[in-house]
Formats: C-alpha cells, sequence, structure tokens
C-alpha cells in the first residue's frame, strides 16, 4: 500500500511538473495571417507589368491563427483541439472598415466574423426568438456600425449591432428577392439589388423605401434579375445587370449614364457578372461566375475602359470555382468570395512604384511563379 501511496505520489509529482511546464511558456504566439511568399502570384504575366497580387486566402477560423496560452495548450493536450468551422459555401464578403471581415455562408445559413487584428472569431445569427436565416447572401456595414445582411428568400434585410446583436429585420413587405446591398453613407440611402422585382429598390436606413429604379427590360435603366451594387467615389451607383450580360452606371441622382458589356467569352465581354467592388482610383473589379474571373475596368472616364482580366477555373491560387461576392476594403485589397472552393481568396493592387522594384520573371504566363 506505501509502494502505491509513492506511484500516486510521483504521478502527481509528474503532472505537477508538466503542467508547470506548459503554463510557464509552452503556448503558442499568433502566426501569420497570409504568408508574404503569396506575393510570387500576379498578374499579368510577362512580358506586361504586374499589376494584382495574392494575399491569400481564408478557409476556416483556424486561417487566423491565434496565439494560444499556456493553460489552453494544456486543454488541447488533455482534451484534444475545438472543431474547425470551416466556410460551406461563401457567397459575399464585406468589411467594417477596420480589422473585421464578414463572410456571408448561404447553406450553412450564417455569417462568418473574423478579425484580422484580435484573430477572434464568431458566428453571427438571429437568436432563437427571431426568424432563422433562410438564405443569407449579401452584406454591407453602415454608417451606424451595423451590419446589414440580406436574405434573399426571406425577403428581408437582417440588422446586427457592432457586437453580433440582432438589432431586427428591414425590407418585409417591400423587398421581393434582395440580393446585392451598397450604402449611400453620404446620403443616408440604402441601395439593394431586388433582383425577382428586376429592380434596384433604395430604402432609408430605417428602412423606409424611398424610390425604385427600372423594371425589366433591356434598354437604359431596365434591369434582367441584377444581382450586385456598389457605389463609386463620386457617388454613382454601379449595377451588375447579370443577365442582361452587362454593369450599368447611374448618377448620383439615380439616372442612368452609360452600359458597358455584352455576351460573350473575350475579355470585356460577361457570362454572368455579380460581385462589383471599385477602389479609391476608380478601377471597378467585376467578378464573373461563368467565366470564374475577374476583370478590371476604369470608370473614371465617361466610357468604361478594360484594364486587365485574373483568373481561371481551378483550385490553387488566383483560380475560381463559381465565385459570387466581391469587395473592395478600405485597404484597396480585393475579397473575393470564391464560393465553390468554400474559401475567401485574398488580392491586393501592385501600385506602379512597387511594381518597379519587381523582377520580370515573378510570374509565369499564367500567373504561376516562376
Amino acid at each position: 500500500m506505501a509502494e502505491r501511496g509513492r506511484s500516486w505520489l510521483r504521478a502527481l509529482g509528474a503532472l505537477a511538473a508538466s503542467t508547470a511546464v506548459v503554463l510557464g511558456g509552452c503556448g503558442r504566439p499568433a502566426g501569420v495571417i497570409f504568408d508574404p511568399a503569396n506575393a510570387a502570384y500576379q498578374w499579368p504575366g510577362p512580358p506586361d507589368e504586374p499589376r494584382v497580387r495574392y494575399v491569400g486566402s481564408l478557409t476556416s477560423d483556424a486561417d487566423l491563427k491565434p496565439g494560444i496560452s499556456g493553460l489552453a495548450a494544456l486543454g488541447e493536450t488533455l482534451f484534444g483541439k475545438d472543431d474547425q468551422h470551416f466556410f460551406l459555401s461563401p457567397i459575399a464578403v464585406c468589411s467594417d472598415g477596420g480589422s473585421r471581415v464578414f463572410v456571408v455562408d448561404s447553406n450553412a445559413q450564417l455569417v462568418h466574423m473574423c478579425d484580422l487584428s484580435t484573430r477572434r472569431y464568431e458566428r453571427w445569427v438571429p437568436p432563437k426568438e427571431a426568424p432563422p436565416f433562410s438564405m443569407p447572401v449579401a452584406a454591407a456595414w453602415d454608417p451606424a456600425g451595423r451590419l446589414l445582411v440580406s436574405d434573399s428568400v426571406a425577403g428581408r434585410i437582417v440588422v446586427f449591432d457592432g457586437s453580433g446583436s440582432y438589432v431586427g429585420e428591414l425590407g418585409s413587405g417591400v423587398l421581393s428577392r434582395p440580393c446585392g446591398i451598397a450604402v449611400d453613407s453620404r446620403g443616408g440611402r440604402l441601395f439593394v439589388a431586388d433582383s425577382a422585382a428586376h429592380q434596384v429598390v433604395v430604402l432609408g436606413l430605417d428602412g423606409r423605401e424611398v424610390a425604385r429604379i427600372g423594371e425589366r427590360g433591356a434598354g437604359p435603366g431596365q434591369f434582367n434579375f441584377p444581382t450586385q451594387v456598389t457605389l463609386d467615389r463620386r457617388g454613382r451607383l454601379l449595377v451588375s445587370d447579370s443577365l442582361n450580360f452587362r454593369v450599368q452606371i447611374f448618377s448620383d441622382a439615380l439616372e442612368p449614364v452609360t452600359e458597358f458589356g455584352t455576351k460573350g467569352d473575350m475579355p470585356g465581354y460577361f457570362s454572368q457578372p455579380k460581385g462589383l467592388g471599385v477602389d479609391s482610383s476608380d478601377r471597378l473589379f467585376v467578378v464573373d461566375a461563368n467565366f470564374e474571373a475577374v476583370q478590371v475596368f476604369d470608370v473614371a472616364a465617361d466610357r468604361p475602359v478594360l484594364l486587365m482580366t485574373f483568373g481561371r477555373e481551378g483550385r490553387g491560387p488566383g483560380e475560381f470555382w463559381l465565385p459570387s461576392g466581391l469587395h473592395v476594403d478600405g485597404e484597396g485589397k480585393i475579397w473575393v468570395a470564391d464560393t465553390y472552393n468554400r474559401r475567401v481568396q485574398v488580392f491586393a493592387p501592385i501600385e506602379r512604384a512597387e511594381a518597379a522594384g519587381v523582377s520580370g520573371d515573378t510570374a509565369g504566363a499564367e500567373g504561376e511563379p516562376r
């Protein structure tokens, strides 16, 4: 019996020693989210000057690479790691103007909140006492610090506050099948692409209907299943008029200004234009779900000009499988919801000063590194 007691004491002593080691410094520091080596992927390939580089991708909360304390490390040793939260069908993405990125996951019926600074991850859904998501398809951050999520099947916009608490909903009884959302912070307006109504519905930030743009058709100011909307620096509204195979631009007074694109399979043409985003240099990025590529246009001039395209079908960096949403954040990074690859890919423009220091053989003809 005495020997058995000593064995227990030795075991407890070993456990205490290992615990002290773990708690004393065997935690894990936060990792690098996007590997700088990813910048080797650039487009277009030589001999052209590269204009866009690959930053990285997110597929789950584990990609945030959070640090871990010694106590948490001990818990992982004893009980195993927590389950990862993978993206199921990321269809749209937006940011809050800071470090937080929101990924709308339609089939998972939730929004993934990823904080690139704190490495915190959360899943945002309506509470049990509120109607659940039916099919969330797009999101936007408004100047009041709210996340607005369009629930297409339910015909409403679900509203969360900055901490992820459910606030309520907008547009019920007004919207038929809301898709893309854009917030006009200067005018206090919310633009919603209502695909089933073949219109863009204009709401106040309180959800009150202000105006409707368009009807079904192929003429200026008419739509055939519009899917996404965005605003440029001048306050002009840009609309993915998906089944008219074009993008339309409206003035800040909501009058048609111009349109560009037609059905085809060459650069400058469209098959199914969806996600849109404009950067601070008036470059418009348009993701085409069927082409599985992003086309870049200069929209500063009266007539938009095609600058470049990047992407192709596949699973590697800069390759897509039925991409949907696109978002340009405050730093100019381009976030693409690569839906069927179950990830969000991130790109960044290469400005001329940066490109001047890049070796001409850093990218292959198809955008692959050499």
